[in-house]
């Protein structure tokens, strides 16, 4: 007997939901589907059996494909790489949280397959496609955008030193935790820094570096600082007072090869069809409004 092939638009009209409910089915592994090309695909044995009620058989798959994400930390990122360790996707995402322009240069030289990147361009004054169109030329890009983050200051409860913005950053009776050189969240801070004209020498705590915004938020929270730069969520996690300054474009940056292809596909499927949007709207000071959107691929300029 032929055994037909659905797509999962084509599912999704014969069982009268919608095409998101079908891709969250294969998600959850109650409808097996298989990859040709790029293209997801269920075949009609398969679609018969969930008609019935049939438990799904297992699928043997075959080894696990691990790619690796460097750059930015980010707690969406974080929700990022679990949502998709946790789940039978057979893909697993190492991470390395080294700051966003190392997290590039990681992907300029090969050394990873997604860059999670914020990168200020102080002249456009634009994130990130300045810097990516200027280091890949040749190679096949494309550019998601995950979400836009509040940054800002953020200082204990209550806010007793009564801070206002940049300019108390220079008073004697402050102490500045810093973000390491690299960061995106640097880089924002170095311009803001530069348009206002702080000289970041005269700030007490500058050079004292941290590696993510919870453990430079942490020294707040622990009274060992008064003041550090960053995300908003970092706030909100440990009660403190928050300052806002500047909306930033948080975007995920994926280079294609031969190897990852597949796999990349299925992760932009995976952030685009599922309900992982959900993970944004659970976190304070992120806007998913543009979530998903696809800002610069390379691939379409292909002969």
């Amino acid at each position: 007997m032929h055994n037909k092939i659905y797509t999962p638009d084509e599912v999704a009209a014969f069982l009268k939901i919608s095409k998101h409910t079908v891709y969250e089915l294969i998600k959850r592994g109650e409808l097996a589907a298989f990859k040709v090309g790029k293209k997801m695909r269920i075949e009609e044995r398969e679609l018969n059996r969930l008609k019935t009620g049939e438990m799904p058989v297992e699928a043997n798959h075959s080894q696990s494909i691990q790619l690796r994400l460097a750059g930015s930390h980010d707690f969406l990122v974080e929700s990022f790489v679990q949502y998709v360790s946790k789940e039978d996707f057979d893909i697993s995402i190492q991470p390395s949280y080294i700051g966003s322009l190392e997290g590039l240069m990681e992907l300029y030289k090969g050394r990873c397959d997604i860059a999670a990147v914020h990168l200020l361009d102080p002249v456009s004054k634009t994130y990130n496609l300045p810097f990516i169109q200027q280091l890949f030329v040749h190679e096949k890009i494309t550019v998601m955008r995950l979400a836009a983050r509040e940054q800002g200051l953020i200082t204990a409860a209550g806010n007793p030193k009564n801070m206002k913005g940049f300019n108390d950053l220079v008073r004697n009776d402050l102490i500045f935790v810093n973000r390491q050189k690299g960061s995106g969240t640097r880089f924002l801070l170095d311009t803001i820094l530069s348009e206002k004209k702080i000289n970041p020498l005269v700030i007490n705590g500058y050079e004292h570096e941290e590696w993510t915004h919870l453990s430079a938020a942490s020294h707040i929270s622990s009274g060992n600082a008064d003041v550090t730069f960053g995300i908003k969520t970092a706030a909100s996690r440990l009660n403190l007072h928050f300052i806002p300054a500047a909306v930033e474009q948080f975007d995920l940056i994926f280079k294609w090869t031969q190897q990852n292809e597949i796999a990349l596909q299925h992760i932009i499927d995976l952030l685009q069809l599922t309900s992982f949007r959900e993970y944004i709207n659970a976190l304070e000071g992120y806007d998913d409004s543009q979530f998903g959107r696809i800002t610069y691929d390379s691939r379409k300029w292909e002969v």
